[in-house]
């Protein structure tokens, strides 16, 4: 399915300044947030969808090069220069930057929107977590499923939530008179604090219950499947919704957020989406030429080395590389040639060698006769 224009995505003109794009992106961000629209996969699909084309387009740099190249600027393989490498962050993570950070574990758009979140006797949502996670380089090239164990705040069993023992009701904080806060007078002056005995909800249990005494949420701790893409990298950042820590008086979970962190390989290194391979090869197999067996990361496969290859050839085999982690197709893999000098010669081999150097002419090594040339004036 084709991108649509960032632009058309915010619903500015191709002139808007930083600041128009950015209001718009507030206004539009706030109508589609998953937490206005439970469930709405569509809705979800536009919140993306407006974090990337915000991303893009409040960088002065990405902008140039989006208008210059369209999409293409930000697919590494997609034009010579190589575009943006490292994809796009996280909506989620764009949206708390614009509206400014977002403490104490509730959701920003709780904190923008909900007046619930300003009830504080009412539902609120849990807490998001993060846990890092470290993946070998075949698990993020190729994909696979891991288990998080994690140890969060869930809802009381025995309450379901509600922090109160059955048929028990909830009644006036006697302290605060409902108010949630105590005022305290020194001299001329007033200072409003958090009511100790409801924690500023107004009200208080009669009797709370006995499993989590009353706070509604108790400590456990379970595994959590997440599902890791292939083409993945370090930083990559996954979200698991609902699997962060339970809300409290029957709020929505928080959402845990795992990061990903990719240990390096003994034979490959990873250059976007391509890898690159250095193997070595004799002096003799280079010379004559052959056919040697590479490793891939999904089988071996099989190169056929020219008579006269040098050290530091390099030979490319198409789609062994990496999944582009946004289905934008696959790498490629660059085997290196590494031309290996013989070490440890016996007599009979030394013997031949010096026997072979005795029949060569300059003809046979072009390079370094090319070298000498040019730099005869230097040993004069």
């Amino acid at each position: 399915m084709a991108k649509r224009d960032y632009y058309e995505v915010l619903g500015v003109d191709r002139n808007a300044s930083e600041e128009e794009i950015k209001k718009s992106y507030r206004k539009l961000a706030i109508k589609y947030h998953p937490d206005k629209n439970p469930g709405d996969k569509g809705a979800e699909e536009k919140f993306k969808e407006l974090g990337e084309a915000y991303e893009a387009l409040c960088d002065p740099q990405k902008r140039a090069a989006y208008d210059q190249y369209g999409h293409a600027a930000f697919d590494p393989r997609a034009r010579a220069g190589g575009g943006f490498r490292g994809g796009f962050h996280d909506p989620f993570e764009i949206f708390r930057e614009v509206f400014g950070g977002g403490g104490g574990g509730g959701s920003i758009f709780d904190d923008l929107f909900g007046a619930e979140r300003h009830d504080p006797s009412g539902p609120q949502r849990g807490a998001d977590l993060r846990y890092d996670m470290e993946i070998s380089f075949e698990e993020a090239v190729l994909g696979c499923d891991k288990e998080v164990p994690v140890t969060k705040l869930d809802p009381c069993e025995s309450c379901r939530g509600s922090g109160a023992e059955a048929g028990s009701a909830t009644k006036t904080c006697s302290t605060c008179g409902g108010r949630g806060q105590v005022i305290s007078s020194r001299g001329i002056f007033s200072i409003a604090q958090t009511c100790p005995r409801c924690e500023g909800a107004g009200r208080v249990i009669e009797r709370p219950c006995r499993a989590c005494h009353g706070a509604g949420r108790r400590e456990r701790t379970s595994k959590i499947k997440i599902r890791i893409p292939a083409g993945v990298d370090t930083g990559a950042r996954l979200r698991s919704s609902g699997n962060g820590e339970g809300g409290i008086r029957g709020g929505p979970a928080g959402n845990l957020y795992v990061v990903l962190h990719v240990k390096p390989h003994e034979i490959f290194q990873r250059d976007g989406d391509d890898l690159i391979c250095e193997v070595p090869i004799s002096f003799v197999h280079a010379a004559l030429g052959s056919e040697i067996e590479v490793p891939t990361l999904s089988g071996n496969a099989h190169i056929k080395i020219p008579p006269g290859t040098q050290g530091g050839t390099v030979f490319r085999l198409k789609g062994k590389g990496v999944r582009n982690v946004q289905g934008h197709g696959t790498g490629d893999l660059h085997v290196r040639m590494h031309v290996e000098v013989p070490a440890h010669l016996n007599a009979a081999q030394r013997a031949k060698l010096q026997e072979f150097a005795e029949v060569c002419d300059p003809s046979v090594n072009p390079q370094t006769k090319s070298f000498f040339e040019k730099a005869k004036d230097l040993f004069r």
